[in-house]
């Protein structure tokens, strides 16, 4: 049963809903890429200042990224706010075919709109509950930029900003309702751009020296280079410009962008050094010079089992949100658009067997259109080969997060799907559901200090190799 400091923080979610909901879709309508989150962030400083916490702008030198705070003391509680959006995903709201609103636009595939509105009202949710309490200790809210491509929660990390916190909450829309446990890749990603010399490629080709050569054979070396990474590695490549549309002109200029992923973030820098080497092999092939942009990096995930316990018995406990019959039948509808699922969803089932079991009992095996139920609680450090900035929050302090089913089973991410469900009743039932269960652990942090002591403990176990922080020095945020 729900204590009364849980009741009180669940009917202040429930009385202001129309008004998280309101910023969700007001940032949904307004999909800015990373970094380029201008409207998004004026509207959070605008309504964290209504909402009476301290704001500060600018954070760490970057100029979508701010806080607002509220508090005095220890312990400091911070919960962790995006609202970057995708590029090539404009869709319309409620539709279950492609309907883009802009062609070409961006839009909320990854349900970030959710995500910032949902963090922004736990942290409001809390600050209540301080209020009345009176107790020591102190929420910030924290808008962390370029999730998508950027890293803004790495930047933040290079400058120690989340050493400043005894512990971090997060979560993130999904197709479950669960915690978010185990471990995932690092990554960086650096952009080379090749400079040569232009000639005619039928009068003089031997005047000229092809950037466009120099990419593709760097290309080349990667592809060999493959074979020669553990296998938890990956690499991935864009080639961003291809100097052109003449091909009877060599190309003086081309540039390719970089991913490179592996488990640790120690091996990602020392993956991405033979990558560099690759491009200077290039460059010396064709006799070109390149200039290296640093892009971004993250590390991976530390998972905190303590702050995963709790945070799962406040979910169970406040109980997931359930569909109507209409929502049943969007849902059913949408499915059709993309094949079905080759497993079950959730993390606990690809970890065990015995969870596996219960979650293909309560999903009808593998058919139930939403997950709107709370899946069996797991922890361990299951590998999983995405990449976040939340790693790094998760190497400077205890950090944990969960999902919530904001769209329907098995839909894939960063999809028009996605955008379709974000202004949905279901996303924002699931968006409330996050914030009162992020809202609820907070408070019992707050309440029993054994609880943040067990966190810290197990944090310091885990991060004590010490973090390797991806982001190289002098590196400033960069939009693409």
């Amino acid at each position: 049963m729900l204590s009364t400091e849980k009741q009180e923080l669940v009917g202040f979610i429930d009385g202001y809903a129309p008004y998280f909901e309101d910023i969700a879709d007001k940032v949904w309508e307004n999909p800015e890429l990373s970094l380029k989150e201008f409207k998004s962030a004026a509207l959070y400083c605008e309504e964290l200042e209504k909402l009476g916490f301290t704001v500060t702008k600018g954070l760490c030198g970057i100029e979508t990224a701010f806080c607002g705070s509220y508090g005095h003391g220890a312990p400091v509680i911070g919960i962790l706010g995006e609202f970057d959006a995708l590029s090539g995903l404009s869709q319309a709201a409620g539709k279950t075919e492609p309907d883009a609103l802009v062609p070409g636009g961006a839009g909320h595939g990854c349900g970030h709109n959710l995500l910032g509105a949902g963090s922004l009202a736990a942290a409001a949710a809390v600050k209540r509950y301080l209020e009345k309490s009176g107790r020591p200790g102190t929420v910030i809210f924290f808008g962390c930029p370029g999730e998508e491509g950027g890293s803004g929660k790495a930047y933040m990390a290079r400058e120690g900003l989340w050493k400043t916190l005894d512990a971090a909450l997060s979560w993130h829309p999904g197709d479950v309702n669960q915690v978010e446990t185990g471990t995932n890749n690092s990554c960086i990603q650096v952009l080379y751009k090749f400079s040569g010399k232009a000639a005619h490629a039928a009068g003089d080709p031997y005047d000229g020296r092809s950037a466009l050569d120099a990419v593709e054979l760097m290309n080349i070396g990667v592809q060999f280079l493959r074979e020669h990474m553990t296998e938890d590695c990956r690499i991935h490549y864009a080639i961003t410009d291809a100097g052109g549309v003449s091909p009877n002109v060599v190309q003086a200029k081309a540039a390719v962008l970089y991913m490179v992923r592996a488990n640790k973030v120690a091996d990602s820098v020392a993956l991405q050094a033979r990558v560099d080497d690759i491009a200077k092999g290039a460059a010396l092939m064709t006799g070109t010079s390149f200039e290296r942009v640093f892009i971004d990096g993250t590390a991976e995930l530390l998972p905190n089992f303590a702050l995963e316990e709790l945070l799962w018995r406040n979910m169970a406990e406040i109980g997931a949100p359930t569909c109507s019959e209409e929502e049943y039948a969007f849902a059913a509808e949408l499915k059709k658009s993309f094949p079905p699922a080759r497993c079950l969803p959730g993390t606990g089932a690809r970890a065990d067997a015995v969870i596996a079991e219960q979650v293909r009992e309560l999903t009808e095996n593998g058919q139930r259109p939403v997950n709107d139920f709370l899946m069996p609680p797991c922890h361990g450090t299951l590998f999983t080969p995405g990449s976040t900035d939340v790693g790094d929050v998760s190497w400077l302090t205890p950090t944990a997060q969960i999902n919530t089913a904001a769209w329907p089973s098995g839909i894939p991410g960063h999809s028009w799907q996605v955008v379709a469900c974000g202004k949905s009743p279901m996303a924002h039932k699931a968006m409330l559901y996050a914030a009162k269960s992020l809202a609820g652990a907070a408070i019992d942090l707050f309440e029993d200090a054994a609880l943040l002591d067990e966190a810290k403990k197990e944090f310091a176990q885990r991060a004590a190799s010490g973090y390797v922080c991806p982001i190289e020095e002098g590196a400033v945020p960069i939009a693409l």
